[in-house]
């Protein structure tokens, strides 16, 4: 039955995808974009290729996206400097390849072509990597294969697995157990994790809970984040900041009307908005909301500074910086698809707060669990929360000593990733 698998694999599942990325791009910006890039992809591989020393081991990183690439970076920064190896990474989002073209730790960087036998031949011919890591997900079954049949080792890092993943449908599970049975490790973020990828039937000395990169990454980048300086000394001082981070529409129609309540009975309050998306619509429909409510200023006009009680972020990638400087803070995300990372408010120890769609983050349902997080519904009980965290210093100081102690508690995945790593280099 598993060879059968190849086969319905190629002639039924390849050619949709084939299809998929030739009528997508009518209609997906995005999609668009990505196969727009990948359309030399093999010439831009060979390129890059050349001159590298090959006699140096090629540790090949594979991520879907950013969010799975900033969990390979500690692994990618300890590695580095440890051996002397080449590192290549690939992408299957745009977003995540043009983000990281900038990334210093890395030798090549490429887009995942698509899953075709011949797609998967070819760039293992040309990358012919002594061990490839995939993080999180996003594991392709003809590159499996193949790597499977040239003995290459290969790992997933950062596994998860629900209890009720579809995988474990009826059909699906078989196709899984042949697909899942050619990884060298799976090294997964918790002991539950563990338990579900057994189900698989994988071999038991295959699958280890060694804990999630994101805390040491989050870790990480708080440390060089207090060091940045956004605001002048003394700015701020004797308020209490509240941040609200990667908002989308949905959690400020909550999230709003109780900031400017709040506002309206603490007079010590100023309120950071950060749009998941600062594009001119987003920033300017803000600004509508709030001009007859309260005063607002741009973060690029801060030279201006009057004393405004909201400043609304126009620029990208200082959330985690502005986390800094909070009091307490709402992760967006959590009235949409899904939250965004709590762990990057939570490892200042601060409150965290956010909407009820968190089945996608196991560390946010840890935190409410913990009492350092609360869930609000709807704007009452979000009023009614940030009110009690501002206005009562022990109720914030204890939950934002359980966030910091959670994050803390669990550092040191990266250790144990690369202790295994070692066996292959």
């Amino acid at each position: 039955m598993s060879k059968i698998w190849i086969i319905i694999y190629n002639i039924f599942f390849v050619p949709f995808f084939k299809l998929f990325f030739w009528i997508a791009p009518l209609f997906n910006q995005k999609i668009k974009i990505g196969v727009a890039d990948r359309e030399k992809l093999f010439e831009n591989l060979i390129l890059n290729l050349t001159g590298m020393d090959r006699k140096k081991k090629m540790i090949w990183f594979h991520s879907s996206s950013m969010g799975e690439f900033e969990q390979a970076k500690p692994i990618i920064e300890q590695l580095k400097k440890k051996y002397n190896i080449n590192v290549l990474v690939t992408f299957f989002s745009p977003s995540g390849y043009r983000n990281s073209l900038k990334y210093p730790y890395l030798d090549v960087i490429s887009y995942l072509p698509i899953d075709t036998k011949t797609n998967a031949q070819r760039i293992l011919n040309l990358v012919r990597p002594d061990l490839v890591i995939f993080m999180r997900y996003d594991f392709w079954p003809n590159l499996l294969w193949e790597l499977d049949e040239r003995e290459v080792p290969h790992f997933i890092v950062d596994a998860t697995m629900k209890e009720s993943s579809k995988r474990k449908l009826p059909v699906l599970l078989d196709f899984h157990k042949f697909l899942f049975k050619g990884f060298t490790k799976i090294l997964t973020v918790s002991d539950i994790d563990k338990k579900n990828f057994l189900d698989f039937e994988i071999k038991k000395e295959v699958v280890c809970s060694v804990g999630d990169t994101r805390f040491d990454r989050v870790y990480q980048k708080s440390l060089a984040a207090k060091n940045k300086k956004l605001f002048k000394d003394g700015m701020f001082a004797g308020k209490q900041i509240f941040v609200v981070g990667s908002s989308w529409e949905s959690d400020e129609e909550v999230v709003l009307p109780a900031i400017l309540k709040l506002l309206q009975n603490d007079p010590s309050v100023i309120v950071f908005i950060v749009p998941h998306e600062p594009t001119i619509m987003h920033l300017e429909r803000l600004e509508h909301s709030l001009i007859n409510e309260v005063t607002s200023i741009r973060f690029s006009f801060l030279n201006n500074y009057q004393n405004e009680k909201v400043i609304i972020i126009d620029s990208i990638g200082i959330l985690l910086t502005l986390y800094s400087y909070a009091d307490a803070a709402y992760v967006g995300g959590s009235f949409k698809q899904g939250i965004h990372n709590v762990l990057e408010p939570a490892v200042y120890g601060i409150p965290v707060i956010f909407g009820s769609k968190i089945e996608n983050s196991q560390e946010a349902l840890k935190l409410v669990e913990l009492k350092g997080a609360k869930v609000i519904n709807n704007k009452k009980e979000c009023y009614r929360v940030i009110r009690l965290i501002f206005s009562d210093k022990e109720v914030k100081e204890k939950m934002g000593t359980i966030c910091k102690n959670y994050v803390l508690e669990n550092i040191g995945a990266t250790d144990k990733i690369i202790s295994e790593i070692n066996k292959y280099i």
